[in-house]
């Protein structure tokens, strides 16, 4: 199917007076977002239903991010989307996920292979979605019907990938020629009356999780435009736009760990010795898709048990989930779905036989309490580094109490210090505290241009962050205890720590360990907990007997859990006593 588009009818300033307001566009966008109505993404039956017009909001904001920079940028900013990929050299086709950036702008969570734009400074939206020869229709179905595509996603414009070189080109030569038939104001011209010339804004950036880059959309043809390519100022605008998430994008993330929390819930009630740890990973991904409609997970399921769990990203290349449950073992199980590319990243540790031993429930007290202090501290303002090293603090204090650490006949908290300016924390949480989460568990942002750089430190040189908290960032809390031991051999000759460390350390070699991460809503006054999972002993050792749950009152509202489900598609809060 082919697309075609003239020229628009009118002067070029005469359109631009037409386009309403970007203010104006995201008030509209986002009561349609309250009232969930307008185009909407559903995976039917009880999904949720998600509000395209969210993604309405997310390009004014960016739109707007673009101008606060500079503003009398004009042009347009090109996006490529991601690429259906085959699994090495044959033709299977891994299930598409749509590339972030992208979904973040455009909500495309379904089309492979396209490009869009928005227009600078009117926030016009165009995607470019690729037709089929017949061939390919075959076996894949017709080609997209443009109009359908359009009216799903809430879009301005669809045309064939074809036309985008054409479309560039033309929007181009209308943007520059705008502003000579007077639709810029003179004050907004460089130099002196000199002509702003439109740009082509790329994306390109560093990914400080990964290592890697963003990559610049690529089109036969778009070396004509290198002499007004921007590659800086749009990743700086989306990245720090996807820091701060919308009402809606927090509902969607409500519903994802609400699916995901009942699907730890599910697993814990059925785990016993003599499983596999893969049935683990099986039963909550069957739960996320068959309940909740979430054909992706976050990320690669952790499902470690026993020894297991003293490897901090099991479960990949190497170790696949394939130990054998058995009696006296904890389970550590770092599961999250996503849905229409939202993630979930939440960890529950248990005991494997349904009780703790006691040295079981030291460990996980300790990281129980550490979890707990920092929810409590959390708000606008706060280091994420100083919740670090307050979680960092609890779990010392716990391993003294059970003896793994000596007191040295010292005040609990004069030693905790010590033992921290020896970085003995370091030992028992060798990654850091938590990240930004959003449409990437690991989400951007962590270490911004003009942000607190990365400590050296051994423990927070791990963490993804180190920037002050505010309104409306998601992040992990996810403090763990682990007995790892290259890491307890290295501190035994460490003459900074091993006189911290007693023979009760080797009582807890092969013991793994215990994480608890729950993912948590920067509010204007607090935080908010989103995910729902069994976190004080007594919750946990009921469900594990065939409790209820989400149960009928809150034994600890100090988890700031506000509880939810889903009906009818939407998000229904609950009343707990």
């Amino acid at each position: 199917m082919s697309s075609s588009f003239g020229a628009r009818s009118g002067a070029a300033a005469g359109y631009m007076m037409k386009m309403p307001p970007l203010a104006d566009k995201r008030a509209a966008a986002e009561a349609l977002c309250s009232a969930c109505t307008g185009p909407i993404y559903s995976q039917g039956l009880n999904t949720f239903k998600v509000p395209m017009a969210m993604f309405e909001v997310n390009r004014a904001k960016v739109v707007q991010s673009m101008l606060e920079q500079d503003p009398s940028a004009k042009g347009l900013i090109l996006l490529e989307g991601g690429k259906q990929t085959t699994r090495y050299d044959t033709d299977h086709e891994p299930v598409f996920r749509q590339e972030s950036y992208f979904h973040y702008l455009f909500g495309a969570s379904q089309y492979s292979d396209c490009f869009g734009t928005l227009s600078l400074p009117d926030g016009e939206a165009t995607l470019f979605v690729p037709s089929y020869g017949v061939d390919v229709a075959t076996v894949c179905g017709p080609s997209p019907d443009f109009r359908y595509v359009k009216d799903e996603l809430g879009l301005e414009k669809v045309y064939d990938v074809v036309d985008l070189k054409a479309f560039v080109e033309r929007e181009m030569k209308r943007l520059d020629e705008a502003e000579n038939e007077g639709g810029l104001d003179n004050e907004e011209k460089k130099g002196g009356g000199e002509q702003v010339r439109s740009k082509l804004y790329l994306l390109k950036g560093l990914n400080t999780d990964s290592g890697n880059f963003a990559t610049p959309a690529f089109f036969e043809g778009i070396d004509k435009f290198r002499d007004v390519r921007d590659e800086d100022s749009l990743f700086r605008s989306i990245s720090e736009s996807r820091v701060f998430k919308s009402c809606a994008e927090i509902d969607i993330m409500r519903y994802t760990n609400w699916v995901s929390s009942m699907a730890h819930v599910e697993v814990m009630r059925s785990a016993k010795p003599g499983m596999m740890e893969y049935q683990l990973e099986s039963l909550f991904q069957h739960h996320t898709y068959t309940h909740g409609g979430c054909r992706h997970m976050s990320y690669t399921c952790i499902c470690a048990c026993g020894p297991s769990a003293n490897i901090l990203h099991y479960g990949h290349a190497g170790r696949p989930n394939s130990r054998l449950l058995e009696e006296g073992m904890i389970a550590l199980l770092d599961m999250g779905a996503e849905y229409n590319c939202y993630a979930s990243d939440i960890t529950c540790s248990f005991p494997i036989s349904g009780s703790f031993t006691d040295d079981q429930k030291s460990i996980y007290e300790a990281v129980l309490a550490a979890q707990l202090k920092v929810i409590s501290m959390l708000m606008p303002g706060v280091s994420w580094l100083d919740m670090h090293r307050e979680a960092e603090r609890e779990i010392l204090k716990g391993l003294v109490k059970c003896g793994v650490l000596d007191d040295c006949g010292k005040d609990l908290d004069e030693i905790t210090e010590a033992m921290l300016d020896a970085d003995v924390g370091a030992i028992f949480m060798p990654h850091g505290l938590g990240h930004f989460i959003g449409i990437d568990t690991h989400d951007v942002g962590g270490y911004s241009p003009g942000k607190p750089a990365r400590s050296e430190r051994p423990g927070e040189r791990k963490l993804r962050t180190a920037r002050q908290l505010e309104e409306g960032m998601v992040i992990t809390v996810e403090p763990g205890c682990y007995f790892i031991d290259p890491l307890i051999d290295a501190a035994m000759s460490d003459e900074r720590q091993k006189h911290f460390l007693t023979d009760r350390v080797d009582d807890f070699r092969g013991f793994g360990g215990v994480r608890l991460e729950d993912d948590v809503w920067i509010t204007s006054d607090g935080c908010e907990n989103l995910t729902l999972c069994p976190r004080a002993i007594e919750e946990v050792l009921d469900v594990m007997s065939g409790g209820v749950w989400p149960p009928a009152s809150d034994i600890l509202p100090e988890m700031k859990r506000k509880w939810v489900t889903c009906k009818e598609g939407k998000i229904e809060f609950l009343d707990m006593l």
